[in-house]
């Protein structure tokens, strides 16, 4: 582990040199696990202290800065706290973070609905003292974000909101615990109905079989049967579903991937009557009414319409692609009859890119060493903003692994812009996807300092011992997508804290993470850093063709499955016609409706569908979010992708104002007025740079 952390340092990063002594992230206070009581209880004392100021002062901006001061300070906890409870592999720390991070959101719901701030940052809005556009803004939605918790209620229903709010926050706490502790797990036998260059990702298992149907009877003529434990979480089922040639072990994997946990059926029940309360006690019709209103949609209605539309545009070229799908598996299996089947789709969708365009995987894989892909990501900031990663060590303590690196992204006239620590490896207990979190935010603290923010991006790339580890391509697009995240934290320069970085409105929140996938892809970049491991030559133009070719071959059905699951999170936290709501039957009914596929009775796949929690209500972000980058790579960045001027417009145009600004003004200003349309009271993107990239 330790080698690979310094294998990542000689081949990208020159090291600044210094050491110190101090705790997780950087906090001293955080040396022991159990400092995160004091984490907490520091952080109690001074937003106390600070509401007492501000309970005495005048109306004035600096009623707005002591409120940013209570959230920067209330938010280094919770962000310190859940990245610790996500990532450390100590358990004790793990636990006394999730115990800070439930503690200070209990201090969170005093402080939102504290009418002493309310009425503070109410006046000093109405009495026009706040001379800055970002100051007026800041004060307007944090009045928002009091209303948001139900402050302007009478007081039983005040009471109710907090605990409702308290209610939430546990359920989805519960919904993701169940997803990680509980995935389920298939016994296949023999082992060799599982291909041998897969073995080692499962664990073996056995079980006595008698010799014959006559011995049956006979306890003593039996053998021991070798097999394999296919552990059905989202990831293994993904690998599985890719590369098993044997049908009826995907569809054994399919269904009990899609069939766990089990438990979340009746925590989402509570989660969806919680929310659905809690949206009518705040006066709207449904939680996804109330969840939608600030952002850029501004109403379910406008989503629902742009979904809609978007799913009948899409739906006779998902239908064209299924069949061209169906007709390659009845070729393939020799049966003219055979249907597609969901547990299909991954491994001959596989099968006939592979085939079409020629491309080995592991040659892929060869181009893209961990090491040379962080190396990329210093080219992507040295070209488009003249800055360059720095590693610098940790101090004692800092660290939550060996594996972390911290990195300093540096610019030779502003100095350093940010902090990121990079966790890349899976590790078990680990969060396991790829994530961007924040620990703190960027703020003004006077004309000559700024707070610099630090962010740590996460992911769970596999690797061997003693191997150097390669990514897949699609690795590298995960790696992008995240990067996007942190260059958003990096790069914004906001007053307040409360607007930095992704602090934005959440239908514009995936657009940088998703323009940097454009990245990825493309030939002009990849070619910088993609080398192959002995000739330090680049990716061959041709191969980097192929892997075009092979994404672009099905992708109606891709943009038909987010479709569907944007409805889904709708549908689940809309309008309640009966209670409770039976989710199953209607995530059924929308697969049938929205996608080409069949629905596999007794699934239920949405109760491992963690977005639900972090996204309710606001999935349709990530295709929002995918056609405003779509039209932004086209508008900004496709004819020279690694130009100053590229970079220099991403940055000042947009990265730099965080939720500073009205998100709308911030796309026109960088990609143009059709970027958006105004559609029943709301904005929708304009979809027509997303439907030439995908051939509609």
């Amino acid at each position: 582990m330790l080698l690979r952390a310094s294998a990542i340092r000689r081949a990208a990063f020159s090291t600044v040199v210094a050491k110190s002594e101090t705790g997780l992230y950087g906090f001293d206070v955080l040396r022991t696990a159990k400092g995160f009581r004091r984490f907490v209880d520091e952080a109690i004392q001074r937003s106390d202290e600070l509401v007492a100021y501000i309970a005495q002062l005048p109306p004035s901006a600096e009623i707005v800065n002591a409120m940013d001061e209570i959230s920067n300070t209330v938010c280094s906890v919770i962000d310190s706290a859940e990245l610790c409870r996500n990532t450390h592999p100590d358990r004790e720390f793990v636990e006394e973070g999730d115990k800070a991070s439930m503690r200070i959101y209990e201090h969170l719901q005093y402080l939102n609905s504290n009418t002493t701030l309310y009425n503070a940052i109410l006046k000093a809005e109405s009495e026009g003292v706040l001379l800055s556009e970002e100051a007026r803004k800041a004060a307007a939605n944090l009045c928002a974000d009091f209303e948001k918790w139900g402050i302007h209620l009478p007081k039983d229903k005040l009471e109710r909101v907090n605990q409702l709010n308290l209610a939430i926050a546990q359920l989805g706490r519960k919904f993701n615990e169940n997803v990680m502790n509980k995935p389920g797990f298939v016994d296949i036998y023999p082992a060799s109905r599982i291909p041998r260059n897969m073995h080692h990702n499962f664990k073996p298992v056995s079980r006595f079989k008698p010799w014959g149907v006559e011995e049956a009877s006979n306890a003593m003529h039996t053998t021991r049967q070798k097999g394999l434990r296919i552990v059905t979480d989202s990831g293994t089922v993904s690998s599985a579903l890719r590369w098993v040639p044997d049908e009826e072990v995907r569809r054994q994997v399919y269904i009990t991937g899609n069939s766990e946990p089990r438990e979340n059926i009746a925590v989402l029940d509570e989660l969806i009557d919680a929310r659905d309360e809690l949206g009518k006690t705040m006066g709207c019709k449904s939680y996804a009414e109330f969840a939608i209103r600030p952002n850029m949609a501004a109403s379910v209605d406008v989503v629902m319409s742009f979904l809609r539309d978007l799913s009948d545009i899409v739906r006779h070229k998902a239908d064209e692609e299924f069949n061209t799908i169906q007709e390659f598996k009845r070729r393939i299996c020799n049966q003219k009859s055979a249907d597609l089947e969901p547990w299909d789709e991954d491994y001959f969708i596989g099968m006939m890119k592979s085939s079409a365009n020629s491309v080995d995987l592991s040659v892929v894989a060869s181009y893209f060493p961990l090491a040379q892909c962080i190396k990329g990501l210093n080219v992507l900031v040295e070209s488009l903003f003249g800055a360059t990663f720095h590693q610098i060590p940790m101090g004692d303590g800092e660290s939550w692994h060996p594996d972390v690196i911290k990195l300093s992204l540096h610019h030779p006239d502003e100095g350093d812009l940010g902090f990121m620590y990079l966790d890349l490896y899976s590790r078990k207990g680990k969060y396991p996807g790829c994530a961007h979190f924040a620990i703190r935010g960027g703020r003004r603290l006077s004309d000559m300092n700024y707070q610099l923010p630090i962010i740590a991006l996460v992911c769970n790339f596999s690797s061997s011992k003693g191997l150097t580890p390669r990514l897949n391509h699609w690795d590298v697009e995960t790696l992008f997508h995240e990067f996007g995240h942190a260059l958003h934290s990096l790069l914004s320069r906001t007053d307040y804290q409360h607007f930095s970085g992704t602090r934005v409105a959440l239908d514009v929140a995936e657009t940088p993470s998703n323009l940097f996938e454009f990245y990825a892809w493309d030939y002009r970049v990849l070619k910088t850093f993609a080398l192959d491991e002995t000739t330090g030559d680049p990716i061959p133009e041709k191969l980097v063709k192929a892997l075009n070719a092979s994404r672009n071959m099905f992708p109606a059905t891709e943009l038909q499955r987010q479709i569907f699951y944007s409805m889904m999170d709708l549908t689940l936290f809309g309008e309640q016609a009966s209670k409770p709501m039976d989710t199953i039957s209607a995530v059924a009914d929308l697969k049938r409706k929205h996608t080409s596929w069949n629905y596999v009775e007794g699934t239920h796949w949405h109760t491992r569908f963690s977005h639900l929690i972090n996204y309710g209500a606001g999935y349709y972000s990530y295709l929002y979010a995918r056609c405003f980058a779509t039209t932004v790579w086209q508008e900004v960045c496709q004819d020279d992708p690694l130009s100053r001027s590229t970079g220099s417009a991403l940055r000042d145009k947009f990265l730099r104002f965080g939720g500073a600004k009205d998100p709308s003004a911030l796309l026109k200003d960088l990609a143009g007025d059709s970027v958006i349309r105004n559609s029943g009271g709301g904005i929708i993107p304009d979809i027509s740079s997303l439907c030439k990239e995908i051939g509609l």
